[in-house]
Parts: C-alpha cells; structure tokens; sequence
C-alpha cells in the first residue's frame, strides 16, 4: 500500500446532519473532496441508515467504519445509541447496509473506568464480541482516548489492552496519544498491524480564555488553554505520524476536531483539507 485514504470523522457534522439530514451533508463532504468517512454519534435510525446508503453510492463517498457502545454509560445512564450488548443483530445489519467491514467502540464505558483491572475486564469482553464478528466479515475496533493511558506496572493499559487481544483493533488518536504522554510516531509502531484506522486531531495550545478568573478557578486556565486544532495548525509533526501510520497498517485517516472553538466546522474541515494538500497528501483524498 502506497497510500491511504483522509477522511472525515462524522462526529464533526452531527449538529449538520440534524439540521439538514446525511444525505445533503455526505454531498457537501464530497465536494470538499472527500471520499471517506467514520459515522459516529448519529442515531441508526432506519432512515439514516437507507440516506447512508444512498449517499455512499451516489456521491463515492466510502463508510469507513461505524460505530457503537459496548454496553450502556452507567446503571443509571443508557448509552445514547446501538450496544453490542444489546443490539448486536441490527449492529451487523447496519453495517451490512452500507458495505462496511469496521465497527469501532468510541468510547470507554464509565462504568469501567474506576480501576485498571475493570478497563482489562472491558478488554476481554470486547476481545469476545471482536471474534464473534470476525467470522461475519467485521472487524471490531476500539478508539481510545487518554483515559486508556493510565499506567500499569509502567506501561499504559492501552498497551495491555494490545497484548491482551488478537481479533479487535485499535483506532488510535495523535491528539490523545500526545496528551496521554507516549510519542505518537513510536507508540503508532508498536501497533504496526491492528491499525486500519488512525484518527488526525492536531494539538496546540491557545491562549488565556480570561484572565479575569477569579482565584478559586486559576487552575482551570491550564485545561482551556489545552485545544483540539487543525491538522497542521498545532504542535504535532503530522507527516510523520501519518507516514508511521500507513508503514504499521493503517488505510483510513480520518481528520477530527473536538472543538472548533466558535470557527464554522466546514471551515475547519477546509483548513485541514488543505493543510494535508500542502503536506503533499492531495493524493490521498
């Protein structure tokens, strides 16, 4: 493989897609010229999934992967879409619907984030749905944020979760990577194989939101001068996160932004497109 795709991480547009429907927002994608995307935290209804569809055949642009949860936030709170704990079924049918081979879980349930030996109970459940859905024609990944990067006789659990596991995947994040403390470039190495997604969040830091903080809320100036950035608008060396990337496996690079911090996120979505095309990945759209 000599190159990769840049996608969109659809996360990004949902606010779009409840105004205006997927359908006019996968064309809007396409003429910004791209031709993958990561469908999250959009509601599988019927409809969504049949304008999905239609939008990939008519427009070219590929579905990448899905998403679902595990299993539900807490006791207390239902996770706000399909769990493989409780809708494996129409999981697959979805993915079925839209010709794609990837399903990731976007988050850490809450419910396993207390202890390090409840994330790696996570782990083996999701080991158990990853080969279960090998042998329909899905892989199963997990997208990691920094929470994963806790450290556990020296190493973060992400690394245990690696070495824990053979059927699922993992979609790593350079912003998270970089924030959880490992080197992105070298940490993207020692997943060579079981990356097919990687997630291209740039990061940087901003300025003082206000100064005007009273005391007893100084310390919060340290997390909001923290910021999700444009690919190629922070601190990360993406050329070479992105060429570790393909050398370890990975196909899809899906560009996401947390935050656009008041910007239009199509303007986001343009300076990122165009800063890859500068970085010579124009190729790649």
């Amino acid at each position: 493989m000599d190159k990769g795709t840049i996608g969109v991480q659809m996360m990004m547009l949902k606010r779009e897609i409840a105004e205006k429907g997927i359908y006019a927002v996968m064309r809007k994608v396409a003429d910004l010229g791209f031709h993958a995307v990561e469908v999250s935290q959009i509601d599988m209804t019927q409809e969504n999934v049949e304008a999905l569809a239609k939008a990939q055949r008519d427009f070219g642009v590929k579905v990448a992967a899905m998403s679902c949860g595990l299993d539900d936030i807490s006791a207390q709170y239902k996770y706000p879409g399909d769990t493989l704990r409780h809708n494996f079924e129409k999981i697959v049918e979805d993915c079925r619907a839209v010709d794609c081979a990837i399903l990731r879980i976007g988050m850490l349930p809450m419910s396993y984030a207390a202890s390090p030996e409840l994330m790696l109970e996570m782990t083996d459940i999701c080991e158990g749905f990853a080969q279960k859905l090998k042998p329909l024609g899905i892989d199963l990944y997990y997208h990691a944020h920094s929470m994963e990067f806790y450290r556990l006789d020296g190493e973060p659990i992400l690394t245990h979760m690696r070495k824990r596991t053979q059927a699922m995947g993992f979609e790593l994040d350079s912003h998270w990577m970089w924030r959880g403390g490992v080197d992105p470039v070298a940490y993207i190495r020692s997943f060579a194989g079981r990356i097919r997604l990687l997630h291209l969040k740039d990061y940087r830091i901003g300025l003082v939101p206000d100064p005007a903080l009273p005391p007893s809320q100084f310390y919060q100036i340290f997390g909001d001068v923290e910021q999700y950035a444009e690919v190629g608008e922070g601190s990360l060396d993406m050329p070479a996160i992105i060429e570790e990337g393909l050398a370890s496996g990975s196909e899809y690079f899906l560009i996401e932004q947390d935050n656009c911090y008041g910007r239009d996120v199509w303007d986001c979505l343009r300076t990122s497109r165009d800063n890859l095309i500068k970085m010579g990945y124009g190729s790649w759209l």
